[in-house]
């Protein structure tokens, strides 16, 4: 695997601040632990494998993955909680109406098989209560003991939580209390929730608080409610919510949490930053004169290497962990070696390509691709399995196709032809490279500025794939993904 980064990710801009997102792409329901200098955060993963990625940073902004912690399908993983409890690492997350956990002895792995909690709620949050016990909060303001080892539930699920409401006249999706995080901190239970539902209007997310001397109750609200809140859709980020509070070394406080950027929402919800203030009266809030859309200063810490892998040559012997699979689909149709990548054919009717993180607003990619008779090699976006488009390759020529169509096939030379699609900002274009190395452009241009959920479904994100249909292989060769 080639080691180059993306470029211009990270929301470091190198002169003592950053600019959000500090985690491009849809890496939504963010939730961070930090163990001694160092920071870990995991995201939700939806039903992509490998799922629940492990990132690592020293200074709050520079992310750098370091494992993945699900390698099988267990339903749709939504806003998981690490925990660090002595010597031990935890995420537990909801999944198929019921809550998960997973453990390991570092956050590099191995990590255990997940362990069914036989919960239902959803958005599990952990705390260790003042008589030593362990607990889950869930949505809509339930609490579960847990066991000590954490690997099991104690009793039954209660009611111990009323959410803050905001006014009837705001323009939320809904409700929708969930994300509970519990902080302790002088005395108190702080607890971070989320409500106004993570989609819909931009102005529905937000993020709340409350304390009380136990995680059980009784709650006040705090005065300063919502934290984060998106108040018009005039601004750069959209839906702000879901929050996590993490202190530093030092004694400062951040919040993370997640957003859509205002007409991107095909990127999905990204990751985000912002400084926590304690006040006098002992509740947290955003420091006036913060803004989510300026440059803020950065956190202390060394600047690790950020991202995931920008150009792939595929090196070694297996698929890096920036490609991924959706939903139940066999891995071992994807081999790489001999610096190829080689997809096995199959059923026309069961499109499921391997995956790339779009990251920008504007970007292009590219690849070579090769094929045997009676395989087509796919080059695509894919938000699901009812919305994608993009080139394919057969011994015939190359030929555009959306979901519901195919279009004329244009003849190359040779047994390799080098595509590229073009995304700039939902303009979606094709080329082709012709033999003597002149990009030819496909002649249809698209418009993708709906392939998100608020129309399709699901909270994805539009991703780049590769796919090989029919009997056969197609090989591809030399991907590179390039900001625009």
């Amino acid at each position: 695997m080639n080691t180059s980064l993306v470029s211009n990710s990270s929301g470091d801009i190198k002169n003592g601040f950053y600019i959000n997102p500090i985690l491009k792409g849809n890496y939504a329901d963010p939730s961070i632990i930090r163990v001694d200098d160092n920071y870990y955060m995991v995201n939700t993963s939806y039903k992509y494998l490998p799922g629940l990625i492990i990132w690592h940073s020293k200074d709050l902004v520079n992310w750098q993955p370091i494992s993945t912690a699900l390698d099988k399908l267990v339903g749709d993983v939504w806003a998981p909680e690490f925990v660090y409890y002595e010597d031990m690492y935890y995420i537990y997350f909801p999944a198929n109406k019921t809550n998960w956990v997973v453990t390991a002895k570092d956050p590099k792995g191995p990590w255990s098989e997940p362990i069914n909690l036989n919960t239902k709620y959803i958005d599990p949050g952990h705390v260790v209560g003042p008589d030593n016990k362990r607990y889950l909060h869930l949505s809509g303001g339930h609490m579960v003991q847990l066991s000590d080892d954490g690997l099991s539930i104690v009793g039954e699920i209660q009611k111990v939580y009323e959410p803050w409401k905001y006014p009837d006249d705001w323009e939320v999706e809904a409700f929708s209390p969930e994300g509970p995080k519990l902080t302790y901190r002088t005395g108190y239970y702080y607890m971070t929730i989320a409500v106004g539902g993570t989609a819909g209007p931009p102005t529905s997310h937000m993020v709340a608080s409350s304390r009380s001397k136990t995680p059980w109750g009784p709650w006040e609200h705090s005065p300063y409610n919502p934290i984060i809140k998106t108040s018009s859709k005039e601004e750069r980020w959209w839906s702000q919510g879901h929050g996590t509070l993490v202190d530093t070394l030092l004694g400062e406080w951040w919040m993370i949490f997640h957003a859509y950027e205002s007409g991107f929402q095909t990127l999905g919800r990204q990751t985000l930053l912002l400084p926590i203030e304690w006040t006098e009266g002992g509740w947290y809030k955003v420091p006036n004169g913060i803004s989510v859309e300026q440059a803020i200063k950065k956190p202390l810490g060394e600047s690790l290497s950020h991202g995931l892998p920008i150009k792939d040559n595929f090196e070694g012997e297996k698929v890096g962990y920036q490609w991924q699979t959706y939903g139940e689909v066999n891995r071992e149709r994807f081999e790489v070696a001999n610096r190829s990548l080689t997809i096995t054919g199959h059923n026309e009717n069961n499109v499921a390509p391997l995956l790339y993180m779009a990251l920008d607003k504007a970007y292009e990619v590219e690849i070579d691709v090769s094929v045997e008779e009676n395989v087509e090699g796919k080059f695509m976006l894919y938000y699901n399995e009812t919305a994608f488009l993009g080139l394919s390759v057969t011994t015939e020529g190359i030929q555009h196709f959306r979901t519901f169509k195919k279009y004329k096939v244009i003849p190359y030379e040779g047994k390799t032809v080098r595509l590229k699609i073009k995304n700039n900002h939902h303009i979606i274009s094709f080329y082709y490279l012709d033999k003597i190395g002149r990009w030819k452009k496909y002649d249809k241009v698209l418009e993708a500025s709906g392939f998100h959920h608020n129309t399709l479904g699901g909270f994805l994100s539009l991703r780049i794939g590769l796919e090989a249909i029919g009997e056969g292989k197609a090989t591809f060769k030399n991907f590179e993904y390039r900001q625009l």
